[in-house]
């Protein structure tokens, strides 16, 4: 039974197809005029064999002959027309849903840790390449087939009876190859994703793959995956190319068949040479939109797949509504009773949990492996909604910003920083597509990146990428702290924020605090090592997902942390346990 989201999602879909229904129109009629002109061969057969060569007129083969000419001429260009226009058509579909299915997929994956996810753009590429496809094109030719059956009654009603059978044993095939086919082509496509999938994460990792010896390993692994991909692509091709092969046999036999009962009848004296030759040829025509559906019936199953994923897609992750400008926060975090449910589970990572931080506070977020900092972390920048509860910045809760404009209020700086293939101007200013110089600078000097930058071989353009390339990990986690910075946020979250900065990075980041601070802003804190905590003013601890204590620094730590002089006094080193 389809769910209600899965009907939005097609209506969706619909809504956008239908933006080009003149379109469609356009070809429908563009096809039965390409249509009718492919009577012209049949046509002129007939002439051929029964008037021209029995008039034996030189002058009537020329005239003919130029007109077929102007007349294939004209199909061969309404032909090409209607082809450009499904082109565009199809280009047109996939622009109008380009953005909203990109955003449905950073929305779901950031919810979902579901590899399948990120297939939606391939999904939607496949549903356009359908329609670009001249497979398509032969569903506006089918509706001609009748008619060209009738066509050959007419030449005799033999004629007819085997044409209607033939066709009728193809469609049968069709449909056979459909059922068939289906679930292995599905398979098949699957395990080459996973697949693709497993050798981009080998790629990925390609520097800790080498440094551990793990080649021959990770090779093993992939290349299991790669058997059985390859096994179930052979499968589906075998299978296929049996109906593929099934099909053309078949069609070749009954043009001739056409042309041994052809010429049986002429031999009877019940039909004309001209009609046997254009019989055969109009069978063709008629049989020709059928063998293209089942020679590109991969295309189709792809696209049919790819059009009931993007249902599910859509109507899962359904269209952001317009929310109303509001004024530039100030910097209160008000967390009042969250309890977090991470996306796909049960149970609550984080629950009932409450705290305020006010301008100018640094507040340090404290605890065990596992308490629910990271969840925390997550949710105060929106990207996991509290299944109870509210969280508000400066009165408004976070759902009544747009994301973009809530990640503009809000820095953030992940455990893991992750940079894009680009410069690092560019990775600073969020992949804008121009980057604001000064910004960029400025963002750089206030995360206390700046100098560090400089020294790179092309300082700020020095190209990075994914992998982070030659910078270290301190090195990716400073100019991570300034893309946090790039948008001068009111609130700045840093996970686990020096995991990988040496001394002098670790006191950049101090003095980044302290900068925020001052500016009458706010700084959240998940920390595992002393030095992050130095600026902090407040702490929260966390244990098991639930509040164990919230408030000044120097009380929290007397009562939950047995090593307080060490945490008070150290630099760095150590943990808090």
């Amino acid at each position: 039974m389809t769910s209600k989201k899965t009907e939005a999602g097609r209506a969706e879909l619909v809504a956008v197809r239908k933006q080009s229904r003149y379109l469609y129109w356009f070809v429908g009629i563009f096809s039965v005029f390409a249509n009718l002109l492919m009577l012209t061969g049949p046509i002129y057969m007939l002439q051929i064999y029964d008037r021209v060569l029995g008039s034996r007129s030189y002058e009537t083969l020329f005239a003919l002959t130029v007109l077929v000419a102007f007349l294939y001429g004209m199909m061969g260009l309404l032909d090409y027309t209607r082809g450009r226009v499904m082109a565009r058509v199809g280009a047109r579909f996939q622009s109008a849903l380009d953005k909203r299915v990109f955003d449905a997929v950073i929305r779901k994956s950031a919810l979902k840790s579901d590899e399948q996810t990120s297939g939606g753009l391939r999904d939607l590429e496949s549903v356009q390449r359908l329609m670009a496809s001249p497979v398509l094109m032969s569903v506006f030719d089918i509706p001609a087939t009748p008619f060209f059956l009738l066509a050959i009654a007419i030449f005799h009603p033999w004629l007819g009876y085997l044409a209607i059978v033939g066709g009728a044993i193809l469609i049968f095939v069709t449909v056979i190859n459909q059922y068939v086919t289906r679930r292995p082509v599905t398979e098949a496509n699957s395990a080459t994703y996973h697949a693709e999938m497993v050798s981009n994460q080998i790629q990925s990792e390609s520097e800790m793959v080498q440094a551990m010896g793990m080649r021959d390993a990770a090779f093993a692994r992939w290349q299991a995956v790669r058997d059985q991909s390859l096994d179930r692509q052979i499968g589906a091709a075998d299978l296929s190319g049996t109906f593929t092969s099934t099909t053309k046999t078949f069609r070749l036999f009954l043009q001739s068949a056409m042309l041994g009962l052809g010429a049986y009848l002429v031999l009877q004296g019940e039909l004309t040479p001209g009609a046997m030759i254009a019989g055969s040829i109009l069978m063709g025509r008629a049989l020709a939109p059928i063998e293209m559906a089942v020679n590109q019936w991969p295309v189709v199953q792809r696209a049919v797949k790819g059009w009931q994923n993007l249902e599910e897609l859509l109507g899962e992750v359904p269209p952001e509504q317009p929310r109303t400008a509001l004024p530039k926060p100030r910097a209160i975090l008000d967390v009042q009773q969250a309890t977090i449910v991470p996306p796909g589970e049960a149970q609550a990572s984080l629950r009932m949990v409450s705290f305020k931080v006010e301008p100018g506070q640094a507040v340090g977020v404290i605890g065990p492996s596992g308490a629910g900092k990271s969840t925390l972390a997550r949710a105060i920048t929106g990207v996991w909604r509290p299944a109870g509860g509210k969280i508000r910045l400066d009165g408004a809760s976070l759902d009544q910003y747009e994301p973009t404009v809530l990640g503009e209020h809000i820095g953030y700086l992940p455990q893991r920083v992750q940079l894009f293939d680009g410069s690092i101007a560019a990775n600073i200013a969020r992949l804008a597509g121009q980057p604001d110089p000064e910004k960029v600078v400025a963002a750089a000097k206030k995360a206390g990146a700046h100098d560090m930058i400089l020294k790179l071989p092309n300082g700020y353009d020095t190209q990075v990428s994914a992998a982070g390339g030659r910078l270290s990990g301190g090195q990716m986690q400073r100019i991570g702290l300034a893309r946090a910075m790039y948008s001068d946020p009111m609130i700045l979250v840093l996970d686990e924020p020096n995991s990988n900065l040496d001394n002098e990075g670790s006191d950049a980041l101090n003095l980044a605090i302290r900068q925020m601070k001052s500016e009458g802003k706010s700084v959240l804190i998940m920390a595992h090592r002393p030095a992050a905590i130095q600026e902090c003013d407040m702490l929260l601890m966390l244990e098991g997902g639930q509040r164990v204590a919230y408030g000044p620094k120097e009380e929290v730590l007397r009562k939950v942390v047995q090593n307080h002089q060490q945490i008070t006094q150290s630099k760095g080193g150590g943990g808090v346990r």
